[in-house]
């Protein structure tokens, strides 16, 4: 997943607003969000290669999502595969805190990641790449792509702005809102550009908020509202095939981030 945009306690009916793009190599097997044969607490899409999805939720309202933190030379072939980070949270009964905490020891195993957990207790983001330590987030809108929460590379930049005018003027924002906002494909300057470690030629295809390279782009859009009362309402647009998958969660009787 390249850009997610949250907007956690900013809005006064829906305390987390997600809106997410997955990007990832065209011919890497998936499938689409749904609810998991094996493991039905799980609603997320899943990455058939190795297991692991890169945003989901489960029945209780506890909230995942993982970025790559990109970075071609730390990039090691035999690492684990980070979308397990997302999955063995939601598997898991633990506390976001806890899971963190576990995690930390282990976290440099992994190619660089940025996670982001929700649970009862609040939002908490953690990458492998940063101090070392978890923060929890305050209220506020975020954004995070392939670098660290908040950098501002341009999509980044891009998509906060638009999250924020749409929150500024829709007192009621649905998720084909939030899904109207990933749809950007405009190129960033090559003046503005990271360098991240890839051809400049890349930087360039990798630019836009919704991504179309060769081989390589946007494959899914996902976006998730969670009311005060913890009821959540998953949307998710696949393009490969132009479907669409909706999902409602009847949550606890308190927001489950």
């Amino acid at each position: 997943m390249c850009l997610i945009l949250i907007a956690y306690r900013r809005h006064p009916r829906y305390p987390l607003l997600v809106a997410a793009n997955r990007d990832e190599f065209h011919d890497r097997p998936t499938a689409p969000l749904a609810f998991w044969d094996d493991l039905p607490q799980i609603i997320a899409g899943r990455d058939l290669k190795e297991g692991g999805t890169w945003m989901g939720i489960d029945r209780t309202g506890r909230f995942a999502a993982i970025t790559n933190y990109r970075d071609p030379s730390r990039a090691s072939p035999n690492a684990p595969s980070r979308g397990h980070l997302v999955s063995n949270f939601l598997r898991s009964a633990e506390p976001a805190r806890v899971y963190l905490d576990r995690l930390a020891p282990k976290a440099r195993a992994y190619n660089g990641f940025n996670l982001v957990l929700g649970d009862a207790e609040g939002l908490f983001y953690y990458s492998n790449c940063d101090s070392g330590e978890f923060r929890a987030l305050v209220p506020g809108l975020y954004g995070l792509s392939n670098h660290l929460l908040d950098t501002p590379w341009p999509k980044l930049e891009r998509g906060r702005r638009a999250l924020r005018q749409l929150l500024d003027r829709q007192p009621d924002p649905t998720p084909d809102e939030l899904l109207e906002l990933l749809a950007d494909r405009t190129l960033a300057p090559d003046s503005d550009l990271p360098r991240t470690g890839v051809p400049l030629e890349w930087e360039r295809w990798l630019s836009p908020i919704f991504i179309d390279a060769p081989g390589y782009g946007t494959r899914s859009s996902t976006a998730l509202r969670v009311d005060a009362g913890g009821r959540a309402w998953l949307v998710e647009t696949t393009w490969a095939d132009g479907s669409r998958r909706e999902f409602q969660l009847d949550g606890p009787s308190e927001n489950p981030a």
